[in-house]
């Protein structure tokens, strides 16, 4: 699974989100072990500093825990892993709604566009 570096924000932040991504969506299961910062730095191509910048910002969110002897799990407690999906949901509502806002829509019409495209999935 790859990385994508596109934007002017700063590189870690966009790592940040990509694992947040990941683990929220369950390519990384509650309990498991989570790749080391060389393995994700490697596969991002970024310096292993940058990608540990991400990590901690992971430990930070509650997502990841750090065990000396087995390295890093991702968390098990559901109420932390579900806040941060609808975390990230609305986040992404709130781009969306501000797209339609500068096409001239409200957001009553934006909704509606969600309901028929959702209805066709």
């Amino acid at each position: 699974m790859n990385f994508s570096i596109k934007d002017s924000r700063p590189i870690w932040q966009q790592l940040t989100e990509q694992l947040r991504q990941r683990i929220v969506t369950g390519v990384y299961p509650p309990g498991s072990r989570f790749p080391s910062v060389r393995e994700l730095a490697s596969e991002a191509g970024v310096n292993p500093n940058t990608m540990q910048r991400a990590m901690g910002q992971l430990e930070t969110d509650g997502l990841v825990t750090t065990n000396r002897t087995q390295g890093r799990t991702v968390t098990r407690d559901t109420e932390v892993l579900e806040a941060m999906r609808r975390s990230l949901a609305r986040a992404r509502t709130q781009e969306y709604l501000q797209e339609m806002q500068a096409l001239g829509l409200e957001a009553a019409a934006a909704a509606e566009l969600v309901r028929e495209e959702g209805e066709k999935i």
